[in-house]
């Protein structure tokens, strides 16, 4: 009797702390119950990096959604708007004979330094980065044994290529610099043979087992899905996948992942981020990351000139309009297949680092305010926003002109306010300011060891900026701190 007491309490143990071990099933209802870690939404600023066989043409025409990465499909898709440029550019350059898969060997990355790509991105001020590991075109930048079944042919970053494991290397150097590393992932493979054949036997023979492969392997504290929308998400086993990732995988406490797990599960389910596209993203009021390349494209784009480039300051002014309304900057480069960072990309990204250790407080672990800017008076610009390829561009928002324009924006931390000033004003007011216990406002500027005049006038905080040199405001864009605000 006491023997079958003893086995019955075993039992009962091991069933309460398995339940205990995994509390999530595979229904969203289940899993919207975990909260987004909170690193998240704290370290505010990620670098994207979109690198694979399609940096070896890295081409496309320079115009909203001309991405390079997607020259496989374009050669292929009469329906897509770069098919005509790069059938033309591909023809004439390589031949007509010339497969997508010859690429493949070209992309050696021979002069890929991960430590330096991680100094880079220490410098820059990000948090966190978040590689390539698969695009559409099926390429694994790890040794993976399904991209090699499944094509039939050598398809990973080990086998062909590189002939190295870039993806463990670069996560090895990420890690060591105090970073957090993350991973793209496409769910669909384009011209996959098992995809093209049987998208079930795709989904649970490739696509699963290489996910957990890639994430049971490198351990990433991001996961950002993509090529969801050709299938609904019960087809993609989307919920049984999440549920091994918060349930058993080895990130369960810490990874964050976005909301791309099929065509019907966007911005519905608070256990993943939002995600917007070179857009305006959402409201103070949702976790939500905009992603965006310094150009028009994500893979690097041999077309683009210096006009095509965002300034580190116009990249500033994208951070702090993103930041005061809740949202973060995942800021994407396209190294070259050789394994060199281009220089002007490197250039935008140590440029912000720089003004990151100057004002980085007004925006790492800060909240939205009651008023995430401030317009000046005039007509206001009509403002067409949305998740993707938004037809505004906040840079030119900031500018004076005919029509009002954004004279700063705002962040919290605790008592604290900070406005982000795009452009130096002997005196700047600053509109329906409530102090805490009637307090006056202390005005400071961070990084500058100088006491800033200020009064109110009524709701208005005017602050004195007159007495400054420009050695004090060393960028276009400079912070107010003002302590003492609800």
């Amino acid at each position: 009797m006491k023997y079958f007491k003893l086995t019955l309490f075993l039992i009962s143990f091991s069933f309460a702390a398995n339940l205990y071990s995994q509390p999530y099933t595979a229904d969203w209802q289940s899993l919207d119950q975990r909260k987004i870690p909170s690193w998240f939404r704290n370290d505010k600023f990620g670098i994207f990096i979109h690198w694979g066989v399609y940096s070896v043409p890295s081409f496309s025409r320079v115009i909203p959604d001309g991405y390079s990465e997607w020259y496989w499909c374009n050669y292929n898709d009469s329906t897509r708007h770069n098919y005509k440029a790069v059938r033309e550019f591909h023809d004439k350059n390589y031949g007509k004979d010339f497969s997508y898969f010859q690429f493949a060997p070209l992309f050696k990355a021979e002069l890929f330094d991960p430590a330096e790509w991680a100094s880079i991105f220490k410098k820059s001020g990000a948090k966190y980065v978040v590689l390539t590991s698969k695009h559409h075109e099926g390429f694994t930048l790890w040794p993976n044994e399904q991209a090699d079944k499944s094509w039939g042919r050598p398809w990973n970053a080990l086998t062909n290529g590189p002939k190295r494991d870039v993806l463990g290397d670069l996560t090895t150097a990420v890690k060591d610099a105090g970073l957090r590393m993350g991973f793209y992932y496409s769910l669909m493979e384009w011209y996959n043979p098992v995809f093209l054949r049987d998208t079930a036997e795709y989904v649970d023979k490739v696509m699963i087992p290489q996910f957990k492969d890639l994430v049971t392997k490198y351990k990433p504290s991001v996961i950002f899905a993509d090529g969801e929308w050709i299938m609904d998400e019960k087809d993609w086993r989307s919920e049984e996948i999440l549920a091994w990732l918060f349930n058993e995988s080895p990130v369960k406490n810490e990874v964050v992942v976005n909301d791309r797990w099929g065509k019907t599960s966007r911005k519905t389910h608070p256990c993943t981020y939002y995600t917007s596209e070179y857009g305006s993203g959402l409201d103070k009021d949702v976790i939500w990351e905009e992603s965006r390349g310094m150009g028009q494209s994500y893979g690097y784009n041999r077309m683009e000139k210096l006009k095509d480039y965002k300034t580190s300051e116009e990249l500033i002014i994208i951070l702090s309009d993103i930041v005061s309304r809740g949202g973060n900057l995942l800021l994407d480069i396209g190294p070259a297949a050789d394994g060199t960072i281009p220089v002007i990309m490197e250039d935008r990204l140590v440029s912000m680092g720089k003004w990151l250790e100057n004002y980085g407080e007004a925006i790492y672990g800060t909240l939205p305010w009651k008023h995430t800017r401030q317009w000046s008076k005039g007509e206001m610009p009509v403002i067409d926003g949305g998740n993707y390829q938004t037809n505004y561009d906040i840079t030119q928002l900031v500018k004076p002109g005919t029509k009002a324009h954004i004279e700063m924006f705002f962040t919290k931390k605790g008592d604290n306010l900070y406005a982000i000033v795009p452009r130096y004003n002997p005196q700047i007011v600053i509109a329906d300011i409530v102090t805490t216990a009637g307090k006056l406002p202390k005005v400071s500027i961070p990084g500058l060891n100088k006491n800033i005049p200020c009064r109110l006038d009524k709701k208005n905080l005017i602050v004195d900026l007159s007495a400054l040199k420009p050695v004090d405001l060393p960028f276009g864009s400079f912070v107010l701190k003002i302590g003492n605000v609800n």
